[in-house]
């Protein structure tokens, strides 16, 4: 029973590691990763069940996921595998990671495009989010 838990809990892990090379993905992609946007990630991976005491381990193995890989597939196929509340959330973070610097350049915006594409979410969805993001930021 012990070893079961354990190994749930490793692979809950694994997907949350996942899901944070993907949000380092796109706040690296302007080639600007501040301690915000890193912020913002750890804010969103407790959002969506990251424990505090291992935020620092998920947040670490997220990193070298995404410096050893070439693409994105690899990253959204955890996001597909969740709840709408929680793909949600994760794209407001992506949006929030983006207007972070109060500007969105063409290759942040392509990116959650192709995103929402692979995400398989609604532009208009997406387009809402993306402006209740923007006007955070704004105010």
């Amino acid at each position: 029973m012990f070893f079961k838990k354990k190994n749930r809990a490793n692979k809950e892990d694994n997907n949350l590691e996942k899901i944070a090379a993907l949000l380092i993905h796109v706040a690296k992609i302007d080639e600007n990763y501040s301690k915000k946007e890193e912020e913002i990630i750890k804010q969103t991976l407790i959002k969506i069940g990251a424990n505090n005491e291992n935020i620092q381990e998920i947040l670490k193995a997220g990193k070298k996921i995404e410096d050893d890989s070439n693409q994105i597939l690899e990253f959204t196929k955890e996001v597909k595998k969740m709840d709408n509340d929680n793909k949600i959330k994760i794209l407001e973070a992506l949006w929030r990671i983006i207007y972070s610097n109060n500007i969105a350049d063409a290759y942040e915006t392509s990116l959650m495009r192709r995103l929402g594409g692979l995400l398989y979410i609604d532009s208009k969805i997406m387009g809402d989010i993306k402006e209740k993001i923007k006007n955070e930021f704004s105010k």
